[in-house]
């Protein structure tokens, strides 16, 4: 991951729900979603519906990585190893939003504008955040933010890049991606790439 913001959507009040959010955001042509191109996917967790864009972790098993580095434990199944590396890569987009925050303190305090003139604001940041990142690679705020990769993680493959789709093609799509048919394959493309993980695991531990 780049720690550029691919997608911007805002407008919505804070105590929204996320899926609804997303929800909005794919569903509407006016929007202009960025679906992913194949082979590259949005990381989501357990609150965002399964589409075939959109990487799931596994339910029911435990998850964020300070769980694991506060246990002092090994990563004993397949589903963990999956769900240390989902969240390994997740911790980076939160580092993206605590550069935007620390880098655009008027996110945190945002004047009484109207709410059309706020996402501008909002926009607008993340535009010059990404600006920044993409020409000044040794920023201080992206160098305090970013720690070392950690070794055996992997970050390609998640960033999407397309153009504007047009209305019936979005919608379309949005069809698409949130039928049972499209879950099934991203359950099984997501179990696929479990099994790869923990085969390429055990065999580096003998």
């Amino acid at each position: 991951m780049d720690m550029q913001f691919t997608y911007v959507h805002a407008g919505w009040e804070g105590s929204a729900n996320d899926s609804r959010v997303l929800d909005e955001a794919i569903s509407s042509p006016k929007h202009g979603f960025l679906w992913p191109p194949t082979g590259s996917y949005y990381l989501v967790d357990s609150s965002f519906p399964i589409g075939t864009s959109f990487l799931p972790l596994h339910k029911s098993t435990r998850y964020y990585a300070q769980e694991f580095h506060s246990s002092n434990s090994q990563l004993s199944t397949k589903k963990e190893l999956y769900n240390y590396r989902h969240s390994l890569l997740r911790m980076v987009i939160e580092r993206s939003f605590g550069v935007l925050k620390a880098c655009f303190p008027i996110l945190n305090l945002m004047p009484n504008f109207k709410r059309t003139r706020q996402r501008y604001v909002i926009v607008a940041c993340c535009a010059l955040h990404n600006f920044i990142r993409m020409n000044n690679r040794g920023d201080e705020l992206f160098r305090t933010w970013t720690p070392t990769q950690a070794e055996g993680t992997s970050s390609s493959g998640l960033i999407s890049h397309n153009t504007k789709a047009s209305s019936s093609t979005a919608t379309q799509r949005h069809v698409l991606e949130m039928s049972e048919a499209s879950k099934r394959v991203m359950t099984e493309f997501r179990d696929d790439i479990t099994d790869a993980m923990w085969a390429y695991y055990v065999a580096c531990r003998h």
